[in-house]
């Protein structure tokens, strides 16, 4: 017995029951699956106005997934990623910038708990601290509240 093909409706419900998703990345999943009938742009009209498919959701989100391990530059790399609006993106990044040195010494304490020994140690901290996305002024504000705790 044949298994019944999933409309494109129902699979992009799906999709949303489980996470958030942007417009983008739904059309990019749901393209895979869409025949010369189906049009994908007013099924994600559809979703957007029944608010099935939000972009503030998407964001907000996103954001709450990626605050407590990433610094502003990466969560606001994968936002773009995600083509979300250059509006919203700028009050996500006023948002974010109050809490990145407090986030930057969370996710310092958990990766190494104590305060560098030596110029080397301390380079690959903060080195650490780059990649996950951090600014170097909330690093270096990091790195600095550590070595005032010590004492």
């Amino acid at each position: 017995m044949a298994k019944m093909q999933m409309s494109l409706k129902a699979r992009a419900l799906k999709y949303l029951s489980s996470r958030e998703h942007s417009r983008l990345e739904l059309a990019r999943k749901l393209s895979l699956y869409a025949q010369e009938r189906d049009d994908v742009e007013s099924l994600l009209d559809w979703l957007e106005n029944s608010r099935f498919l939000s972009e503030s959701r998407f964001s907000e989100s996103m954001v709450n997934r990626r605050a407590a391990r990433f610094g502003n530059s990466r969560i606001m790399s994968e936002l773009q990623s995600h083509g979300i609006d250059s509006d919203v993106l700028e009050g996500i990044k006023a948002d974010l910038s109050q809490t990145e040195v407090a986030r930057a010494r969370e996710v310092w304490d958990r990766k190494f708990g104590h305060p560098p020994e030596d110029a080397s140690e301390r380079a690959r901290q903060m080195r650490f601290l780059q990649q996950r996305g951090f600014s170097m002024s909330a690093i270096r504000a990091a790195i600095r509240e550590i070595g005032h705790a010590d004492e």
